[in-house]
């Protein structure tokens, strides 16, 4: 989808305006029929709060259903005190610590209680910082990963060395859009027959005296696997003994760093492995709160380079920042907070463990249908990927999404990258909130779809590149 552009030139669409329903208007039924506000400038006077309301709810509920949504990783729902909490803090600048104290010391507690949830040796010394989201979170450990390399390397950057980040072909997209707004040589790992992320040994044999660190996934948006991070650190920590290269970790837990310390705690993948230097999250997907909220933490201040740290006194204080942005609402913050509060570890626990069976379990189901065929089962990220079993000729992954929308189920399909592009799958994101009932549901639209499925003369997808529901 292109960026989004300004009004179309041709004189009927700029002619074009809004429709009103006469009952709209506040007290007379009729003005408001001949005084509908235009599309692509803005209206010469106000209206009624009532009537601009009403138009803007009346074009949103063509918008689809976001809790039959399994396309997105993001949190689509929250309890209703966290709503008011967040409607409470929405006007809250999250910036201006001087002027809202307490928010800032929610934002603290919050990074004091992922370092100890993340295993820090010394909790105290970690150093963090909320985000727009785990996107952010990327890009703020990028820079520190690459300011760490040139201070290390200021004989040789920018000169004759140009900094590279290593990393499997299967990491979100912010990391290349790291790699090409820092200008940073994007070094990836393919995908190889049934391995689908990150090979510790290939990362390790693409790294060199400019490699500014690996990225390891703990859970894959392909898929919902988890990187090896252990291994990968192993293989790093042999590449040092032959070589003297000490080459950083970094492990982008987006959706695993909020579920493998409640549900898979014997799994070590965070602070515990001395060379993981930085993790980021989603406080916004696993981490159980409304889009928003991202959270960015290194094992101290040495992995954080003072100089990307800015302070600023215009807005009363001294305030220390590192961010891509500046102002934003401190909703999210608060909103996380309260649900670390509701929760704790035993609730947290208790809700991934109930995500997770429901993915397991739905994923069972639709392997028993003779017609697909796992690639994963949920049983790492509550997420599972599938493609069409050996055999089916009659449709491919791309016919299901679509038949499975017509129903208002958002299920994406989308081809693997290289070295993999011949596999195309569906992916399925179990979320809280997707309960098993609601599982039943899909389960039920998808058994009533496959008779007509089979009955094709072949696959009705033309171009598979528009065909899909997900575009990575």
């Amino acid at each position: 989808m292109p960026l989004h552009k300004g009004a179309s030139d041709s004189p009927g669409e700029q002619e074009r305006r809004l429709s009103l329903n006469p009952f709209i208007g506040e007290a007379d039924p009729v003005s408001g029929m001949t005084t509908a506000p235009p599309k692509h400038r803005l209206p010469d006077g106000p209206m009624p709060p009532s009537t601009a309301y009403r138009l803007v709810h009346d074009e949103l509920m063509l918008d689809g259903n976001s809790r039959l949504n399994l396309a997105t990783f993001v949190t689509t729902w929250m309890e209703g005190q966290a709503g008011v909490l967040m409607a409470e803090c929405r006007d809250k600048n999250m910036i201006d610590k001087d002027e809202y104290p307490r928010t800032a010391e929610l934002e603290r507690r919050c990074v004091a209680m992922l370092a100890d949830l993340w295993r820090a040796p010394e909790p105290g010394a970690v150093v963090g910082c909320s985000t727009t989201g785990s996107s952010e979170a990327c890009m703020l450990a990028g820079m520190a990963l690459k300011r760490r390399w040139m201070l290390r390397n200021s004989d040789r950057y920018p000169a004759t060395a140009r900094p590279n980040l290593v990393m499997g072909i299967n990491v979100q997209v912010c990391w290349d859009k790291f790699c090409t707004f820092w200008e940073v040589e994007p070094r990836l790992v393919p995908m190889e027959g049934d391995r689908f992320h990150l090979d510790p040994q290939a990362a390790a044999d693409l790294c060199d005296e400019n490699t500014i660190g690996v990225v390891a996934v703990l859970g894959s948006t392909f898929d919902g696997s988890y990187e090896p991070v252990a291994e990968v650190c192993a293989a790093l920590d042999a590449l040092q003994e032959r070589t003297g290269l000490d080459i950083p970790v970094h492990v982008d837990g987006a959706s695993g760093a909020m579920v493998a310390p409640f549900i898979d705690e014997e799994l070590v993948w965070d602070f515990r492995l001395p060379r993981v230097s930085s993790i980021n999250t989603s406080g916004h997907k696993y981490g159980l709160v409304y889009p928003g909220v991202g959270w960015a933490l290194w094992r101290s201040s040495a992995e954080l380079p003072e100089e990307l740290v800015f302070r600023v006194n215009y807005l009363g204080g001294d305030m220390p920042t590192f961010a891509l942005n500046f102002s934003r609402p401190g909703a999210q913050v608060v909103a996380q907070y309260y649900t670390f509060l509701r929760l704790g570890r035993d609730g947290y626990r208790a809700v991934q463990q109930t995500t997770r069976d429901v993915a397991v379990g739905l994923a069972d189901k639709i392997a028993a249908l003779g017609d697909f065929q796992l690639l994963t089962h949920g049983d790492q990220l509550p997420v599972f990927a599938l493609t069409t079993a050996p055999g089916v000729q009659n449709f491919d992954v791309f016919d299901v999404s679509r038949r499975l929308r017509e129903q208002g189920w958002t299920v994406p399909a989308y081809t693997f990258p290289a070295n993999r592009e011949d596999l195309s799958v569906l992916r399925v994101v179990c979320r809280n909130g997707f309960s098993e009932d609601l599982g039943e549901l899909l389960l039920e639209d998808l058994r009533a779809l496959l008779p007509e499925l089979r009955r094709q003369p072949h696959p009705l997808s033309k171009d598979t590149a528009a065909a899909t529901a997900f575009h990575h």
